[in-house]
C-alpha cells in the first residue's frame, strides 16, 4: 500500500479524518509510530506550505490511534528563519499525537563538524542477509525490506541495527522518508530483557541531519541503543544513516519496557 493513500485525506484543514488504508501500518492496537508521526507531520506541512525545511523535532505517542482521527496545527512562533509549529492528533476525543516540529531556513554556517563516523561499519545492505523475514509486526511485513547490519555471532549488548528500505518508494519527499522510517526498529533494550513482555515508546526527538538525503535505493542503516534501562524504562538513542555512511538522523526516545 502506497503511503500516499493514508496520507491522502490529511488537508492541511484542522478537523476529522478517516484513514482507511490504517490497518497497513498497524503494530497491535495503534499505529506504528514512524507513520503516526508522519501524519502529523503532513498536516504541518499542508496547513502551513511555504514552511522552510525541517531541523528537528519532538514527538510525543500519548495513546493509540487508528483509523478515526482528528488533526490540528497551529504555528507557535515564526521568525525570520525559524518557524515552530504544534500539530496534534486526536482519537477518541482525547489526545494520541502531540508533535512540535523546528522548521528553519539554511544560513551560512559559523560551525562546521560533520558526524563522527560510524564504528564497524557493515558493508553494503546487498552484503547482508535478509531480516525479520516472516517476524515482527505485520507493518514491517507489509512496507519495509530489512537487512542485518551488524554480524549476527557477536554480543552486541542492547544495540540493534538493520538496514532498512520501504518495499515502494512512496514518492514522498526526503525529510517524510526519514519521518516514516526513522522509528522502524524496535528498541535496543529488548536485546537486554530478562523475560518477553510488550514495549512501548512514549516520545521521539530528532535532529534531521540531511534535508536533502537521497540514499541509493532507498536503503538506510538505523540504529537503536538502550544508554540506560531501569525502572521499567529505557533511554534509547536512534540514529539513521545513508549507505555512503553520512549520518542523517540523530534522535531519542523514552520506551516503556512492560513485562
Amino acid at each position: 500500500m502506497t503511503i500516499a493513500s493514508l496520507l491522502e485525506p490529511i488537508t492541511g484543514k484542522p478537523g476529522p479524518a478517516r484513514l482507511n488504508q490504517a490497518s497497513d501500518w498497524m503494530q497491535g492496537r495503534t499505529m506504528y509510530g514512524g507513520a503516526s508521526a508522519l501524519i502529523a507531520f503532513t498536516m504541518a506541512q499542508r496547513a502551513f506550505p511555504d514552511l522552510p525545511p525541517l531541523r528537528g523535532a519532538q514527538v510525543g505517542f500519548v495513546a493509540p490511534l487508528g483509523e478515526e482521527i482528528e488533526l490540528s496545527a497551529e504555528i507557535v512562533r515564526q521568525g525570520r528563519n525559524v518557524t515552530q509549529v504544534r500539530s496534534e492528533i486526536h482519537s477518541d476525543g482525547k489526545v494520541a499525537l502531540t508533535a512540535f516540529w523546528l522548521f528553519a531556513a539554511e544560513r551560512e554556517p559559523n560551525a562546521v563538524r560533520p558526524a563522527n563516523a560510524l564504528e564497524n561499519w557493515p558493508g553494503a545492505p546487498q552484503d547482508n542477509a535478509a531480516a525479520m523475514q516472516g517476524q515482527g509486526p505485520s507493518f514491517i511485513q507489509n512496507n519495509f525490506d530489512i537487512r542485518f547490519g551488524q554480524s549476527k555471532d557477536e554480543d552486541h549488548g542492547a544495540t540493534i541495527r538493520r538496514w532498512a528500505r520501504l518495499t515502494e518508494d512512496h514518492d514522498l519527499d526526503p525529510v517524510s522518508k526519514l519521518v516514516l522510517m526513522g522509528d522502524v526498529m524496535p528498541p535496543g533494550a529488548m536485546r537486554i530483557m530478562q523475560r518477553m513482555g510488550p514495549i512501548s515508546s512514549i516520545n521521539w526527538s530528532f535532529n534531521v541531519l540531511d534535508t536533502e538525503t537521497q540514499s541509493k535505493d532507498g536503503w538506510y542503516l538505523a540504529e537503536n541503543a538502550s544508554q540506560h534501562a531501569d525502572s521499567g524504562y529505557s533511554s534509547e538513542r536512534l540514529r539513521m544513516w545513508d549507505i555512503e555512511g553520512r549520518q542523517v538522523i540523530d534522535g531519542l526516545q523514552c520506551v516503556a519496557v512492560f513485562g
